[in-house]
């Protein structure tokens, strides 16, 4: 990413006008209809046009009802316009969302509980610099959650999971949303390697896996520090999302 153009994007945001969501006075038990009120397309029905949306709320729901009440820190990569953060930021009312995205400049939501990087994931310096500036020197692996929705391209896919996961809390999820995007268009699969699904093979079965941006160690790393990696059917043809868990 240009650093003329990363830096025009968080200038937007900056002085751009948003809308304060923490006087809504909205408390809901469904994060679907969280996701539909905000804009998300993680819901089933998806705004404005009211099209049919990913339907991902049903996982979310099993996965994070037990967390209702809890302090959770949430780091999601890629973030739009910041719908989904609105409506986690809600259904988990005591937690702390981070928002990492190339492009700010369309974030349109602001809450105390919303913290918005401008960041190219692939940039490990200016990352480790955030993450510094975020848990001030302490531990990187704070995140109860991390939510991968970027641009679904396999190199940034697997890239972002070579750099995040290692700050997952144990017991925390790595989520990845659309990880099958690469299977099915090909401008996702912007480079020669295996496809997400196929990493996902090997991991559940802990054997290594040809690959130039894993090396040896980051795989031993990755098979013993995951738990179990499940993966769901969403409402659309492309609609996939895998929930890593880590030990």
């Amino acid at each position: 990413m240009n650093f003329f153009s990363l830096f025009k994007r968080n200038l937007i945001f900056k002085f751009k006008k948003k809308i304060s969501i923490d006087n809504d006075n909205i408390l809901s038990e469904s994060l679907d209809y969280l996701f539909h009120k905000y804009g998300s397309d993680k819901a089933n029905i998806f705004k404005p046009n009211q099209q049919t949306g990913h339907g991902y709320s049903i996982y979310y729901e099993k996965k994070l009802e037990t967390y209702k009440n809890e302090n959770l820190n949430i780091l999601e990569i890629g973030s739009y316009a910041g719908a989904s953060a609105a409506a986690f930021t809600k259904y988990l009312p005591k937690s702390k969302v981070y928002c990492f995205d190339v492009n700010i400049s369309n974030f349109k939501y602001k809450s105390k509980n919303i913290n918005v990087y401008g960041i190219d994931i692939n940039n490990q310096k200016k990352v480790i610099k955030t993450l510094n500036k975020i848990f001030l020197g302490q531990n990187f692996n704070q995140f109860d959650l991390i939510i991968d929705d970027g641009s679904h391209n396999l190199s940034d896919i697997l890239m972002s999971l070579k750099i995040f996961f290692k700050y997952v809390k144990n017991k925390g999820l790595y989520i990845i949303e659309d990880y099958k995007h690469p299977n099915y268009y090909k401008y996702n699969r912007d480079i020669d390697h295996l496809l997400v699904d196929q990493i996902f093979e090997s991991l559940n079965s802990k054997r290594s896996f040809n690959s130039n941006i894993f090396n040896d160690d980051d795989q031993k790393e990755l098979i013993k520090s995951i738990k179990k990696i499940e993966t769901f059917k969403g409402n659309l043809n492309d609609s996939d999302i895998s929930f890593i868990t880590k030990a």
